[in-house]
């Protein structure tokens, strides 16, 4: 606690930053994004990554006819894929919100690196407001699927 206190006083960055509820997010309008990772932090409470994407940025073709993990299709799975938008904000460089390391490690994501290229379909804020961040529910990375709110079976 008292690390917590006086690290700024010392100009200092603190080691975590607020952690948002599910409350915060959009739950009703998932966002599609792609890109290449410009920053990645994998520590917890959950892995973080910047994300650069590029201009006039679409929804793929197909999105929802991709393969996703099974145990994930009763919670939202096809649905979730054929509703993503991208959104309407401009901003070139999101943060991006993963699972924690445990389930990255039980789905076996290699740690994601700079200069890594992945999508990602999760939520951003409500209205778009705030800061562009986006929780994660889908990862594509190549041809491989992760459905982080879950694990895998």
């Amino acid at each position: 606690m008292l690390a917590a206190l006086t690290a700024p006083a010392l100009g200092l960055p603190l080691l975590a930053r607020a952690h948002h509820g599910w409350g915060s997010f959009d739950q009703d309008r998932p966002i599609y994004l792609e890109g290449r990772v410009t920053r990645s932090r994998w520590q917890n409470p959950h892995a973080e990554l910047e994300l650069e994407i590029p201009a006039g940025l679409k929804v793929p073709a197909g999105l929802a006819q991709r393969a996703i993990p099974a145990q994930t299709a009763p919670v939202d799975g096809k649905a979730l894929l054929a509703k993503a938008v991208v959104p309407n904000r401009k901003d070139r460089k999101w943060e991006i919100e993963l699972a924690p390391l445990t389930r990255m490690n039980a789905w076996n994501v290699a740690e994601i690196k700079v200069g890594d290229t992945l999508s990602v379909v999760g939520f951003i804020f409500k209205e778009e407001k705030g800061e562009p961040i986006l929780r994660a529910e889908y990862l594509f990375i190549g041809d491989r699927a992760y459905g982080l709110r879950s694990s895998p079976a």
